[in-house]
């Protein structure tokens, strides 16, 4: 006789086993964890995965199962999800193969019977009874398994029927033979046994079927015992709700008659709440209506802010403080401005405004390998990395800088606030706004070439210009200043430094950003984040920014703290999250902003502030009491067709837009970034190289100088040094870092940047580049002759 083969799984028992499954083209196949139960298959990288981290499920009901080989096969759900598995021999996937089939058939039944009985069994409420939905749900997945258990054992009925038929036969026959009386009587005796066995079998079924019977009567009562105590459940919740809202309220009330007495009032906002009864209504509805509160790790959580900061009695109006009372005078003066700010026409005159490009040529489809380019430049930084244009976009560094100007309304209507701290606001939204351009876009821009300029001159529709500098090369760094006819003024100078780690790349901007206003010559100072690309070898590419702003005030000392958190694949909260806290010089907190980098910002006023409970660090959360949220902010939306124009937005499109009279060290002349934009790949790379060897060449000449220039031997640079130095053009060096090497020979040529000047700012106490004056005087004129010939 042969060795008896493993029971198979029924379908109600759960399998499980390790299956090799594929992964990609270079992990391959990749040993996991597989169980099936209920007709669901789902893996694990190993078997402590099973409590919390399920990599992957697949329901049988849907599924095709395809064998491909003695040890392969294949389960597809239609297109959605496929694995491709491998068994370690073919018996074990004969048994995985007998398993899956079972399953997927009971399965299948499963979904008939759910379907046929959800007309007879009523909808639970959406929310409130959920729970005893779910203890419904539990029940009727008794009943199906029950039913499932009699089913297995029918079928094994069958088996045994047939097999004991056939087995009696054979017994028979034997019997029928001459032999001796002692076999003869064995016979019996195995025949006997064996109609036993089928008579205890069949017994049994009988049993089971009578117990299926008796409780399918049942389950309509059982059904509706469920539904009373669901609606108990409801209405317990519902007390429970009402409960905590008036404890809530009456503590909240409590707190306010001992923290503010009532004396401190507001004679506008008792104004606004005594106009009639229906006010105070409205503020009922207000109180009731909840803020989502953050989570941990959060520094603070905010929540519904007491009506009586909505409504205040006229008779209490004499103790607020001139502070307190100027600042409540702006949350109904103030706070509609930010809501909807209108622009006033500022003259009457009819100009024609230019009409500018809606699109550009469409992003070709090269294949490049990626990976025979970065190999082998892990750990490099990335100016220092000769990248083909395949991976740019048909912009520079300093076109991208002056798409910080595609939210200046914010900044225009900052220069309109009478608070500073509501000023603040609309830096604070100005600041991120920066980012919402680069959630697609994963182009890497051109690397400015040393004196290499950009202007945006938009004074006559948007009432601003802005001019940009390449003023270092290594380390590579851009200076920009723009000025508005509304009063105010942008500056800043940036340095990249950028690590790629092989699977990421991160590109941390230094240097400092500044906004000056004229009238209340308020001078504000920030830093950006870090700006990560991930899955640069393997996978979509798609970009994160983290990190924290501090946005400061020099002249007030308020200050905004912003923080932008980094994705998790385990956070609950929405991606690309932003929060920040606006205080004054005394670290008061008066308003809380919210949103994402590539959405929206919304800012709220902070009534009153308290320390909550402990979060999951142990440190003490700060419970802002705010008015309802408005938005100061929201992301434009991008033009048609923009994936096939590199994401760009729609002042994107017109940036490298040719115009007359620019300086011929504008980006706009940059020829190789042109021939990109009209798809012409191969002549743009080759376009490229020239600049680059034609910049080495003018560097070479001004360190020769340089050298001879010097007065002192200690100074003197030998021409053999100049000729080895790691430190050339555009991302071909291989040698020393910037950060590694002094100051003279990081700029042995000492380059004098065209327009702007280096500068100590008292403020902030940091030295930049700022505009000293004379670019748009000659672009009038007309006259370019200092300018270098770069291109």
């Amino acid at each position: 006789m042969s060795e008896p083969k493993p029971p198979t799984p029924t379908p109600g028992d759960t399998y499980k086993g390790w299956l090799f499954k594929w992964t990609n083209y270079i992990k391959g196949y990749q040993r996991r964890w597989f169980v099936l139960s209920n007709g669901l298959l789902s893996y694990y990288r190993s078997q402590a995965e099973m409590g919390h981290t399920c990599r992957g499920t697949i329901n049988l009901a849907t599924a095709n199962i395809a064998v491909e080989d003695s040890c392969n096969f294949v389960i597809s759900n239609g297109g959605a999800q496929t694995y491709h598995l491998k068994a370690s021999s073919e018996v074990e996937r004969q048994r995985w193969i007998t398993a899956l089939e079972l399953a997927k058939a009971k399965a299948v039944h499963m979904q008939a019977e759910s379907d046929d009985s959800g007309d007879e069994c009523p909808a639970a409420p959406p929310s409130s009874g959920q729970g005893g939905g779910c203890r419904n749900l539990e029940i009727q997945s008794t009943l199906r398994t029950l039913g499932s258990k009699v089913e297995d054992l029918n079928t094994c009925n069958d088996l045994i029927v047939k097999h004991g038929s056939a087995l009696q036969r054979s017994l028979s026959e034997l019997e029928a033979l001459r032999v001796s009386g002692d076999v003869g009587d064995k016979m019996k005796q195995v025949t006997e046994r064996a109609t036993l066995f089928r008579i205890t079998s069949n017994a049994m079924i009988n049993a089971c079927r009578d117990f299926l019977s008796l409780a399918q009567s049942h389950s309509k009562r059982w059904q509706k015992a469920l539904h009373s105590e669901r609606d108990q459940r409801i209405r317990l919740e519902e007390t429970l709700e009402q409960l905590a809202k008036q404890h809530n309220h009456l503590e909240r009330a409590f707190r306010g008659a001992t923290v503010l007495p009532s004396s401190f009032s507001n004679p506008a906002l008792g104004n606004k709440g005594g106009v009639s009864g229906k006010g105070d209504a409205s503020d009922e509805d207000d109180d009731n209506e909840f803020f989502d509160a953050m989570e941990d790790p959060a520094e603070f959580i905010t929540v519904p802010a007491d009506p009586k900061y909505h409504r205040r009695s006229g008779s209490n109006a004499s103790g607020f403080s001139c502070e307190t009372g100027m600042d409540d005078q702006s949350v109904n003066f103030d706070e509609l401005s930010l809501a909807s700010n209108p622009e006033s026409p500022q003259t009457l005159e009819l100009e024609p405004v230019r009409q500018r490009r809606t699109r550009i040529p469409d992003k070709p489809n090269y294949y490049l390998n990626l990976w025979s380019i970065m190999k082998n430049c892990i750990g490099k930084e990335l100016s220092k990395i000769p990248m083909p244009v395949n991976f740019n976009e048909p912009l520079s560094m300093l076109q991208r800088l002056s798409e910080d100007l595609e939210y200046y309304e914010l900044l225009d209507r900052a220069a309109k606030c009478q608070s500073s701290l509501e000023q603040m606001c609309y830096v604070a939204a100005f600041t991120v706004s920066s980012y919402s351009t680069t959630v697609h876009r994963t182009g890497k821009p051109f690397n400015p070439l040393l004196g290499e300029t950009f202007e945006l001159d938009r004074l006559k529709d948007c009432g601003y210009r802005s001019l940009c500098e390449q003023v270092s090369h290594h380390p590579p760094a851009a200076a920009h200043h723009a000025l508005s006819e509304k009063g105010w003024t942008l500056r800043q100078e940036i340095t990249l430094a950028s690590k790629f780690r092989g699977k990421y790349l991160s590109i941390m901007p230094l240097g400092s950003i500044q906004c000056l206003f004229d009238k209340s010559e308020n001078h504000y100072s920030w830093k950006k984040v870090t700006t990560t690309v991930h899955n640069i070898i393997v996978g979509k590419l798609w970009i994160d920014q983290s990190g924290e702003i501090d946005v400061v005030n020099h002249k007030t000392g308020d200050r905004c703290h912003l923080k932008f958190a980094p994705y998790s694949y385990f956070s609950r909260d929405v991606p690309r999250k932003v929060t920040g806290v606006v205080t004054d010089k005394d670290g008061k907190a008066h308003y809380v902003l919210s949103g994402t980098w590539d959405e929206k910002m919304e800012f709220s006023r902070i009534m009153q502030s308290s320390k909550g409970e402990n979060g999951t660090e142990g440190k003490q959360r700060t419970v802002y009491q705010t008015l309802k949220a408005k938005e100061i902010w929201k992301k434009n939306p991008l033009p048609e067709g923009a994936e096939n124009m590199y994401f760009f937005s729609s002042l994107a499109l017109t940036l490298n837009e040719s115009e007359e009279g620019v300086a011929p060290t504008d980006s706009r002349r940059r020829p190789d970034q042109r021939m990109m934009e009209d798809g012409r790949w191969d002549e743009a790379n080759a376009e490229k190289q020239k600049l680059e060897e034609k910049q080495r060449i003018v560097r070479r000449e001004r360190e020769r100088e340089a050298v001879k220039a010097a007065s002192t031997p200690e100074e003197a640079v030998t021409e053999d040094s100049i000729n080895d130095s790691p430190l050339k053009t555009d991302g071909v060096e291989t040698g020393t870092e910037a950060s590694e090497v002094s100051d003279e020979s990081a700029h042995p040529d000492n380059y004098q940047a065209m327009w702007f000047d280096k500068f100590d700012d008292p403020a902030s106490g940091e030295t930049l580049h700022v505009y000293k004056g004379g670019y748009w005087e000659a672009k009038e004129q007309g006259s370019w002759d200092m300018c270098p010939e770069i291109f």
